[in-house]
């Protein structure tokens, strides 16, 4: 950390975590307890559908079953696991038996409001208060079905007190997805109580800014994290549904992200029902969200061939997705995955190549190696990522692990015939370092689905002779079978289906890998391709052909 960039970026950080320090102090005093108080409104203008929150809820988490549990002692035996923090934000009210367990939640949310009424770090998180927020408003009806007017104005009261927190410290929130979490929380609140209409207001005001400064002109995150898109979308649809019960105007701005939005998930949508795995991209199943969307009426109809700087080829057939994008700026860096020109490709509802996936959910320590070069279906030179990624503790502690430079892809180019489709790009991060430009180009036949690529280093005059890698990671349960010739790989999908992977002027190898696109980290193979420049430009020719 010598350079004046890193230097700066280093204080920066310290700055950032002693203003939170002193801010969690702050909130934890009765002065700041009595500064969130406020009138009690009146009534409810409304209760929100609480179907609208089917897109956030993870029922492998969240369904509970609460009839048996011992009241008094629920959230002391949830503190104990600490897997079940997120039984905090509430959306499981969503899955219970509303009708024969509402005594049970009211007793529930009373032992909360005993216990967490005040700011406590971890209940109080970004990530919970607001969901918590909207899950309270969205269940009001279930949870004030009751005669007793001490309990209702309990819940008002504690209900009013985190909705003015996060309004007061919504500026404080600096990653976008808590931040558009919060902002909705806010909307709604404006919405269903009358004596507070000017948290809807703001709300609309800070949404508006958020749009403008996270999204391209395409409707796509600019951190160009495809889970982005969806959790966005999710509330941006939320919000809008909100409004439209709220008797309210839906604004043109708002109309016309969804739009965008909607048409960026169309594009990406395949029979895998998964998302893409690129920088910070989990495989987030769509089923249930594009069910959502059909029974709300949104249409799902355009397609992009290129969304997030990704190309799509796509048909009724197959899926392959190619990386052409520059990476994001400093600031949204922090999910980014160095994978220039990486791919992924599947045939009918099976993945065969695939990045290793973000290992979000894993640890820190396979969250930073999923993020290198070697973890893409890329190529690599001299096993060196093509961006470097800040391993400050404290500087990931305060931003997260963002990257210290940057390169530039240029000549895309995408051609297309009755029998073909022909993508290519080329980058530059290896030049100035090793010498070499990349350029990788993939032939899709559009009749029998198979693809031939090339990868190709380009050598600056005067640069050494580097050794590179082209790997391909094989999805999790694909089994390999390598020839005599040593030359061609049998990729066995299925009993049924198997695909074979050549290289007639490379030998190939076969080594193990780590699939991260999950919550657990699987086995899976990776197909290697080993060389050396030898004084001269490299053209390296593979092929995907379906076998049976």
């Amino acid at each position: 950390m010598t350079d004046p960039k890193s230097i700066y970026i280093y204080f920066l950080s310290i700055k950032k975590l002693i203003t939170k320090s002193i801010k969690e102090f702050f909130f934890s005093t009765i002065f700041y307890n009595k500064l969130l108080e406020s009138k009690i409104p009146s009534r409810f203008f409304f209760y929100p559908n609480p179907y609208l929150l089917s897109p956030l809820l993870n029922h492998k988490d969240f369904l509970i079953k609460i009839s048996h549990e011992d009241v008094r002692n629920f959230w002391i035996k949830i503190l104990k696991n600490k897997e079940k923090k997120n039984i905090h934000n509430f959306l499981w009210l969503n899955l219970v038996d509303r009708k024969n367990e509402s005594k049970i939640i009211q007793k529930i949310i009373e032992e909360w409001m005993l216990k967490y009424h005040k700011y406590k770090k971890d209940i109080w998180s970004d990530s919970l208060i607001s969901l918590r927020i909207i899950s309270w408003i969205s269940n009001a009806d279930v949870i004030l079905n009751n005669n007793r007017k001490d309990f209702n104005e309990s819940f008002y009261k504690c209900l009013l007190k985190q909705i003015n927190f996060i309004r007061k410290n919504l500026k404080n929130v600096s990653d976008e997805s808590k931040k558009i979490s919060a902002i909705s929380a806010i909307i709604l609140s404006g919405l269903v109580f009358r004596e507070y209409y000017n948290n809807y207001k703001l709300g609309l005001k800070e949404l508006k800014k958020l749009i403008e400064s996270f999204f391209d002109k395409n409707g796509f995150p600019k951190n160009r994290n495809f889970e982005n898109l969806v959790t966005f979308a999710q509330y941006f649809v939320l919000i809008k549904e909100w409004i439209k019960n709220g008797q309210e105007i839906v604004p043109d701005y708002l109309e016309e992200i969804i739009e965008k939005n909607l048409v960026c998930l169309n594009s990406l949508n395949s029979p895998l029902k998964k998302l893409p795995l690129f920088n910070g991209s989990t495989e987030k199943n769509l089923e249930n969200f594009l069910q959502y969307l059909n029974k709300l009426n949104y249409n799902l109809k355009k397609n992009l061939k290129s969304v997030g700087q990704v190309q799509i080829i796509k048909n009724k057939k197959s899926t392959l997705y190619f990386d052409s994008g520059e990476p994001p700026t400093y600031k949204l860096s922090k999910d980014y995955q160095s994978g220039p020109l990486s791919f992924e490709y599947s045939n009918d509802s099976d993945k065969i190549i695939t990045n290793c996936g973000y290992g979000r959910k894993i640890s820190k320590k396979i969250q930073l190696l999923s993020k290198f070069t070697s973890a893409q279906s890329t190529l690599c030179i001299n096993n060196t990522s093509v961006v470097k990624f800040k391993k400050n503790t404290l500087v990931n502690k305060a931003y997260g692990s963002t990257i210290n430079n940057s390169f530039k892809i240029f000549d895309v180019d995408r051609a297309e015939d009755k029998t073909n489709i022909i993508i290519s790009a080329t980058h530059n991060a290896y030049l100035d370092k090793f010498g070499y430009l990349h350029k990788r180009t993939i032939k899709f036949f559009k009749k029998n689905n198979d693809i031939i690529g090339n990868d190709r280093l380009i050598k600056k005059e005067g640069s050494s002779n580097v050794e590179f890698s082209i790997r391909f990671h094989l999805y999790p349960g694909i089994n390999t079978v390598k020839t005599i010739s040593g030359k061609s790989i049998l990729l066995q999908i299925n009993k049924n289906k198997s695909w074979m992977f050549s290289s007639e002027n490379r030998e190939i190898n076969i080594e193990k890998s780590l699939f991260l696109g999950g919550s657990k980290a699987l086995n899976n193979q990776c197909i290697v391709i080993y060389g050396n420049t030898e004084d001269e430009d490299v053209n390296i020719e593979w092929k995907l052909k379906k076998a049976s």
